[in-house]
């Protein structure tokens, strides 16, 4: 006769059966690798212990926040705080649509066209899931390359199959839809564009955006154009997606870079109000808006366009400090029209050899073909330290070159 705690023993699950058997997304399984954290490898591998290093990877601005907009944050911080609304403050929908009018003449609803966005990293993966789904006719996501990831993270994550349209020189990295065949643009459910472009710093003239409206009119699909750098530029302010229409479009804006605010979290999305009443309907799911008093923060530097000037004076200064430079080097730059990026030829086409040789200096920037097809035998350079460390870097960057 057994005993009842070997009957117990026998019947239970061992151990061994438990080990590395729970369920998880075959995406965090996989091969891919966010490119950052590839980098950071290569960086903990390759960076000198005793030079201090200088980063360029990553567009997260140095820059100081402006005082009157952490003023608005500090005095907005309650006694007692409550979730804020799925929605975000009217004050801060209205702020946005002021902006957006002044800025691009664009009028908007902000009740019904304007949504508050945790950054744009939040408003990409709510879009790809909003848009496509298990049973849906249109499961395609086509995204031009090279791109921000998070563009493929998103679609990946809520099951959509992915196209990625490579960028050119050539084409002077500006998307064409013509370069993807129709039966592509048939299964298609969401169209990724970004100008300023991110990674090369290309812009797109209103045209080009009015025959990228004319193909989602045509196919059905909808356009989420990425704006974040619209306020970093050094000649014509360049346009919106919204300028050629609203419907089947929702453009991405961000108080990271126009406002040196990355660490705030706040964006927001805009446009059809058909995608913007999903994304209401969809957003009590998983989250919420910012904090009220991030969000009267923002309501302070929507309502203000006078600090993105001084901003875009020091990127400026330290692009021509970097042009010149890097033209007494022998290095060439391409695109590189607005954001904070230089888009840096690679001599040879080894992005990932350039790369590694600068972080022996001290030196951190992207190789482009960790952000997609297209971005082989490129570097992307974020302009991002202070100016006193775009000196340094520059010194060090003359005596690798010299050696």
């Amino acid at each position: 006769m057994t005993a009842r705690g070997d009957d117990a023993r026998a019947s239970a699950p061992s151990a061994r059966s438990f080990a590395g058997e729970a369920p998880m997304n075959p995406l965090l399984l996989g091969g891919g690798e966010y490119p950052f954290l590839k980098l950071a490898r290569i960086k903990d591998a390759l960076l000198p212990a005793a030079v201090r290093p200088i980063d360029f990877s990553i567009g997260d601005p140095r820059e100081e926040t402006p005082d009157f907009i952490r003023e608005a944050l500090r005095a907005a911080v309650p006694a007692v705080s409550s979730y804020p609304a799925v929605a975000g403050l009217p004050e801060l929908r209205a702020a946005c649509a002021r902006w957006l009018d002044r800025r691009f003449g664009v009028r908007l609803d902000p009740e019904s066209q304007i949504l508050p966005a945790n950054g744009t990293k939040e408003a990409i993966f709510l879009l790809a899931f909003a848009v496509t789904g298990r049973d849906a006719t249109r499961d395609t996501v086509v995204i031009p390359t090279p791109a921000y990831p998070v563009y493929e993270a998103g679609a990946r994550f809520a099951g959509a199959h992915v196209h990625l349209a490579p960028l050119s020189a050539r084409d002077g990295w500006r998307f064409d839809p013509g370069s993807v065949p129709d039966e592509i643009w048939r299964r298609t459910a969401l169209l990724w564009i970004n100008y300023p472009h991110n990674p090369t710093g290309a812009t797109l003239a209103r045209e080009g955006f009015e025959r990228v409206h004319e193909c989602a009119r045509r196919f059905g699909f909808w356009v989420a154009s990425d704006e974040a750098y619209a306020e970093i530029h050094f000649g014509a302010a360049p346009p919106s997606m919204l300028e050629s229409g609203v419907d089947h479009v929702i453009a991405l804006h961000t108080l990271s870079k126009r406002s040196a605010m990355t660490g705030y979290r706040s964006g927001f999305m805009a446009g059809d109000e058909r995608l913007i009443a999903a994304l209401k309907r969809f957003r009590p799911n998983v989250g919420v808006a910012t904090p009220d008093f991030v969000q009267r923060a923002a309501i302070a530097a929507w309502s203000d366009d006078e600090h993105p000037v001084d901003l875009r004076e020091r990127y400026g200064a330290k692009r021509e400090l970097f042009r010149a430079a890097l033209k007494r080097i022998g290095w060439a730059i391409a695109a590189s029209e607005a954001t904070f990026y230089l888009w840096i030829r690679a001599a040879g086409g080894d992005d990932v050899g350039l790369t590694e040789r600068l972080m022996r200096a001290g030196l951190v920037a992207l190789p482009g073909s960790f952000l997609g097809p297209g971005g082989e035998g490129y570097v992307r350079w974020a302009l991002v330290p202070t100016l006193g460390e775009c000196r340094e870097a520059i010194s060090r960057l003359e005596s690798v070159e010299n050696r």
